[in-house]
């Protein structure tokens, strides 16, 4: 009976004996169930064509992993076996889980980007619009980082009147997207224009922060246009997706939302110039149309029409002046021959009319009693007064001379 041993021990030797035994061993399957505890733990199974077994993987490790687990994903687990001793179970103890024939980041990347497209992170409908001229800015990054200099100096050049918030945090390591999304909430309250997040290049694990849930959600919920410049061109990080405008580095960045003061001055020039025309175009129009107006309000005056009548009142009078002259030439022209003629008639009724007179006259004289009595006539004198002879009666006494 030397070898009787208690279930308690038993499981404690198989403990022992598989725990030493597989200390640090790499499995692949497929993920045949999977739960995500409210602990944090997760519990899964994975699973070939002959059989399956049991895993966890605790907390500590799960903060680690960079994507979710599915079922029917396969994977490949780093770990180690553990004993459950009251249960006499055991199962797969996971640290650290890659997907089967890609990396972890990427499946990660992939994951991520559609679940937040499933939220509408990317619509481009919630795309704030970038001012056209900003006056203050805030620059989450690195303040030891090459990118802010870059940044600082494009800014310098292109528009130095901006007024720029340098906001320092880690651009990479595992308390990076904690600290650029605080950071991002801070600058939010800043009652900036724009707010520019980014850092220079870097791998994909250098550049991990700005492909976090936690700096994707920061960037959405930011009140304030945000412009992701991260990595280089050729890197489309989740930041990229979800923020109002993506730009292909961060002195790239600056360049797209600030203008350029040179090229600013010659368009104000332009303009300057454009403008001298156009008020000088309309000033010429306008004088033209006052010029237009003032004579037509002259020649609608109550004065104008007055000397306007009296102009056409004189022309009138002219008119019939001249008329009246050119009539009187014709009726010249006519009168004159019967003028002459009427001249001649009266002439020779004149010396006829006088001749008449002539006779009449002589007869007339002839007839005069006072030279009929010189000639021919005796004078009658009554009582000593020249009587005719009607008074003379019967038995007067009268004197004849």
């Amino acid at each position: 009976m030397s070898n009787l041993m208690s279930v308690g021990s038993l499981n404690t030797k198989i403990k022992s004996l598989l725990e030493a035994t597989f200390i640090h061993i790499m499995v692949e399957g497929e993920v045949s169930a999977v739960t995500y505890h409210g602990s944090g733990h997760i519990y899964f199974s994975i699973k070939d064509d002959k059989s399956s077994i049991r895993c966890v993987m605790w907390r500590s490790s799960v903060s680690k992993l960079k994507f979710k687990l599915k079922k029917g994903e396969r994977i490949i687990i780093d770990g180690s076996i553990g004993v459950y001793t009251p249960r006499g179970e055991y199962q797969f103890i996971a640290t650290h889980i890659e997907p089967y024939g890609k990396g972890a980041l990427a499946v990660a990347y992939e994951q991520l980007k559609l679940k937040l497209k499933d939220k509408g992170y990317f619509d481009t409908h919630t795309k704030k619009t970038i001012p056209k001229y900003i006056s203050k800015m805030a620059l989450v990054t690195a303040n030891t980082g090459a990118a802010l200099q870059d940044m600082l100096k494009v800014a310098n050049k292109r528009w130095a009147l901006v007024e720029i918030v340098v906001i320092d945090v880690l651009v990479q390591g595992d308390s990076a997207a904690g600290e650029i999304s605080r950071a991002i909430a801070y600058a939010d309250r800043l009652d900036v224009d724009a707010i520019v997040v980014g850092r220079g290049g870097g791998s994909t694990e250098d550049l991990w922060a700005f492909n976090e849930e936690l700096v994707a959600d920061a960037i959405y919920d930011c009140q304030t246009p945000i412009i992701s410049a991260v990595g280089h061109e050729v890197d489309v990080l989740i930041s990229d997706l979800v923020a109002d405008l993506r730009a292909p580095t961060p002195s790239a960045a600056i360049e797209m939302i600030l203008p350029d003061s040179n090229e600013l001055l010659y368009t104000l020039d332009e303009r300057a110039q454009s403008t001298k025309r156009r008020v000088s175009q309309i000033i010429s129009l306008k004088y033209e149309e006052f010029t237009r107006l003032r004579a037509e309000i002259i020649r609608s005056s109550v004065l104008n029409k007055l000397i306007n009548i009296d102009n056409q009142f004189s022309k009138l009078t002219d008119d019939f002046n001249s008329a009246i002259q050119y009539r009187l030439t014709q009726f010249d022209t006519r009168i004159k021959p019967e003028r002459e003629k009427l001249k001649d008639n009266f002439s020779y009724i004149f010396h006829k009319k006088s001749g008449d007179i002539s006779s009449i006259k002589i007869k007339f004289e002839l007839s005069d009693p006072n030279k009929q009595i010189k000639f021919s006539w005796a004078q009658i004198n009554l009582d000593g007064k020249k009587v005719s002879l009607d008074d003379i009666k019967a038995g007067d006494e009268f004197d004849v001379l």
